[in-house]
């Protein structure tokens, strides 16, 4: 048998691995796989006097003011566009914020909501007494985002909805058989009789939970020598589980947000689907496009299943800056804290806000679909 010798085997390999690629190149080339690419050139036009951004909704998110702010060229630039956004980031490198526009098909768009949660909104499912915590954690801040996504989300929505290629919803957990009687998902579509029973079920599982807990604790024992440490042991800020929230409490069915007008063919997307599921249903819906909403900025925004964490590896994702609401522990207005992380994700992400998407709202565009 003839045997290669050991000094020459790491070029062989590296040789073959080189040929591998050049093969996989020229494939990818024949198949037509290999995306077009064209020159971006890079040029930066320094703005004057331009209006602070996120200021059409100061009640919700504080307005990003910095001052040396650009335009650059077109970055996405579709043929047959009839979807225009405009969208910017912060670079550090270029020491100020970055404009650009951005010419998009709408039937190749899809508007995702990041965890719409129906909680505290009536139709059942709310927050335990006298201490529980869900979603923003306290009934008022649900309350809050409740109105946020009455004034911002379901508007934008109702705009889009004729047009884009898909309106979707996510939601923590799995698809319960309920939520499969009520919303479209990408497993199917029911019928509007399964609807009006899913309805009813979905009522009568959340209005027959027990939704009181534990009181705060009136006294519990600390070392002496490590008091400060031993009180947030005993006591810490968020505590979400059975003590407070009722056993079962998670376990229920989460209806999407009762602000948001959820039409038949809106899709809900489970969390525990995992990515590549809503990878994949969104490329056979022919969706290049994100416009990203929802709830909660520094967190399930950003992480979850739908974040833009995930999308942005496969998709061109704008975030709607005043379309979403950050957490906000210690303060009554979300508005500092949404700043802080929307400002935080244009590092390397395009934001854009709801008077920057400007549609052809023709017959045309919406026969597209």
């Amino acid at each position: 048998m003839h045997t290669i010798p050991a000094a020459s085997r790491p070029i062989i390999q590296l040789a073959f691995v080189a040929l591998l690629i050049s093969t996989a190149s020229i494939i990818r080339s024949v198949d037509g796989v290999e995306p077009p690419s064209r020159q971006y050139q890079n040029r930066l036009t320094l703005l004057t006097d331009p209006q602070p951004l996120l200021a059409d909704y100061p009640d919700f998110v504080q307005p990003v003011i910095e001052r040396t702010r650009y335009e650059a060229p077109t970055l996405v630039d579709d043929p047959g566009a009839d979807l225009h956004v405009r969208a910017w980031r912060f670079s550090y490198n270029a020491r100020g914020i970055i404009e650009m526009p951005n010419n998009l098909r709408a039937d190749q768009t899809a508007v995702i909501v990041v965890h719409p949660w129906g909680i505290d909104d009536g139709q059942g499912w709310r927050t335990p007494e006298p201490a529980g915590v869900a979603d923003f954690c306290t009934p008022e801040k649900n309350h809050l985002a409740g109105r946020h996504t009455s004034l911002v989300i379901n508007p934008l929505l109702k705009q889009m909805r004729p047009y884009v290629s898909l309106v979707m919803c996510s939601l923590r957990g799995g698809e319960y058989p309920v939520h499969k009687k009520i919303y479209r998902s990408i497993r199917g579509t029911p019928t509007e009789e399964e609807r009006e029973e899913g309805w009813r079920e979905l009522s009568e599982i959340l209005n027959s939970f027990d939704y009181s807990g534990d009181p705060l604790p009136e006294s519990f024992e600390i070392s002496t020598d490590l008091p400060v440490a031993d009180y947030f042991k005993q006591f810490a800020g968020l505590q979400p589980g059975d003590k407070y929230n009722n056993k079962g409490f998670w376990e229920m069915p989460i209806p999407v947000c009762g602000d948001i007008d959820v039409e038949p063919n809106d899709v809900v997307i489970y969390d525990e689907d995992g990515y590549p599921p809503l990878r994949d249903f969104l490329k056979q819906n022919g969706v290049r496009h994100i416009l990203l909403t929802g709830y909660a900025t520094d967190m399930c925004f950003c992480l979850t299943t739908a974040g833009y964490k995930n999308l942005s590896k496969d998709f061109n994702v704008f975030l709607v800056g005043d379309a979403t609401l950050a957490t906000f522990p210690a303060n009554e207005t979300p508005r500092y804290a949404t700043n802080a992380h929307i400002s935080f994700a244009s590092i390397d992400q395009l934001i854009t806000q709801v008077s920057w998407i400007k549609l052809d709202a023709t017959e045309q565009t919406a026969q597209r679909r």
